[in-house]
C-alpha cells in the first residue's frame, strides 16, 4: 500500500506566507517519513479559504523534497488550453526527474467556469479533446488538431516529459459517466474522497465493465483519497477532527461539490451522518484494517491521505504524518 500526502492548502484568511510555510513543513515531513508522493489540488476564487496555486507549489516541492513523486490532483482541464498544459506539466516532470503524475478532472464550480469564459454545457467533450491534445503534444513532434476552443497548427511541445511515453494520467471522477470516461482515457481512476464507500463499491463494477469494453487491464496502481485522522480511539479521532472537517465540508456544500455527486451522497447532513462510510477515523489498527479491506474489496493500493483542514494547527497534521508512517504503515505489510 503506497502512502501519499495531499496538501489541500486551504487556510482561513490570515498570513499567507505563514500558511505556505506550514504547508511546506508538511511536505518536508512527508519526504523524511518515507511517504511516496505529495499531491496538490487546484481551485480558483477559493473563498472563504486562502490557497496557493498548484504548479508553482509542486515545482518548489521538487526542490525541497526531491524523493517524492509530484501529483497534480487535480488539474481542472477544461479551464486550460492544451499547449500550455503540455508545456507546464512537461516542465514539472523535468524538474522532478520524471516523477510527475498528471491528475485530471473536470471541475464543478460556476465561479471558475465563468471567470475562464468556459461554457458549462460541453465540459465532457472539452475535457476529452484537451486530454487527447496533451497526449499528442507529448508523444508527437508536430500536432495538427482543431478543437472546440483551440487550434494546433503544426504545434510542438519543445520539452517532452522524461517519462516515456507520458507521465501517468489519473482521472478523478464522481459521477458514473465520468468513471466510464476514466476507464477509457486514463491510466487509472483516482477515487474521490467524497462518495461513500457503498457508492464507490457500486461504481467499481461500472469501472471494471468500462475497462473490459475498452480492452484495458485493471490498473497496477489504484489511488484513493480519504480524510484521515488517527488517535488512541475512534471517539478521540472524531473529537479532534470534527471542528476542522465540519468547516471544510460546510464550504464544499456552499460551493456545490455535492451537487455533482451520485444521489444520496450529498453533504446536507449532520456531522455524525457524514462520518458514516466516508472518512477514515480511528486507532492505528482500525485504520490499517480499513485500508486492507479497501485493498481486498476494491483493489485500492495507494492511499492519498488528507490530514489537514481549515484552521487546524499544523502540529496536529505533522503528528498525523508521523503516526501514519510509524504506527499504521507497518501494519499494512
Amino acid at each position: 500500500m503506497k502512502l501519499s500526502l495531499i496538501v489541500r492548502g486551504q487556510h482561513p484568511p490570515g498570513d499567507p506566507a505563514q500558511h505556505l510555510r506550514d504547508d511546506l513543513d508538511l511536505v518536508c515531513a512527508a519526504g523524511r517519513l518515507g511517504f511516496d508522493a505529495v499531491v496538490k489540488g487546484s481551485h480558483y476564487s477559493s473563498h472563504p479559504f486562502q490557497s496557493v496555486q498548484q504548479i508553482p507549489f509542486l515545482a518548489y516541492c521538487a526542490a525541497i523534497a526531491p524523493r517524492l513523486r509530484l501529483v497534480c490532483g487535480l488539474v481542472l482541464v477544461p479551464l486550460h488550453k492544451p499547449l500550455d498544459l503540455a508545456e507546464q506539466l512537461a516542465t514539472l516532470d523535468l524538474l522532478s526527474g520524471g516523477k510527475l503524475v498528471f491528475g485530471a478532472g473536470i471541475g464543478y464550480r460556476d465561479v471558475e467556469f465563468k471567470a475562464f469564459g468556459v461554457p458549462r454545457g460541453h465540459m465532457g467533450a472539452r475535457f476529452e479533446e484537451c486530454l487527447v491534445a496533451v497526449r499528442r503534444l507529448w508523444t508527437e513532434e508536430f500536432v495538427d488538431m482543431k478543437g472546440s476552443h483551440f487550434e494546433l497548427d503544426h504545434a510542438t511541445c519543445p520539452v517532452k516529459p522524461l517519462q516515456n511515453p507520458t507521465p501517468p494520467i489519473w482521472i478523478g471522477a464522481n459521477a458514473d459517466i465520468a468513471i466510464r470516461r476514466a476507464a477509457r482515457l486514463g491510466d487509472c481512476w483516482y477515487i474521490n474522497p467524497h462518495n461513500t464507500l457503498a457508492t464507490i463499491a457500486r461504481q467499481m463494477d461500472i469501472y471494471k465493465r468500462a475497462l473490459d469494453e475498452a480492452g484495458k487491464p485493471f490498473p497496477a496502481e489504484l489511488p484513493m483519497r480519504r480524510e484521515v485522522f488517527v488517535a488512541k480511539s475512534r471517539a478521540e479521532a472524531i473529537r479532534l477532527a470534527q471542528p476542522y472537517l465540519e468547516e471544510k465540508y460546510r464550504a464544499y456544500r456552499s460551493w456545490g461539490q455535492d451537487k455533482v455527486m451520485p444521489e444520496g451522497d450529498d453533504f446536507d447532513h449532520e456531522f455524525n451522518e457524514l462520518l458514516e462510510d466516508r472518512f477514515l477515523l480511528g486507532a492505528p489498527a482500525e485504520i490499517a484494517d480499513q485500508l486492507l479491506r479497501l485493498n481486498r474489496t476494491l483493489g485500492v493500493n495507494h492511499l492519498v491521505a488528507s490530514v489537514h483542514w481549515p484552521g487546524m494547527p499544523n502540529r496536529l497534521a505533522l503528528e498525523q504524518l508521523q503516526i501514519l508512517a510509524e504506527e499504521v504503515r507497518p501494519l499494512l505489510a
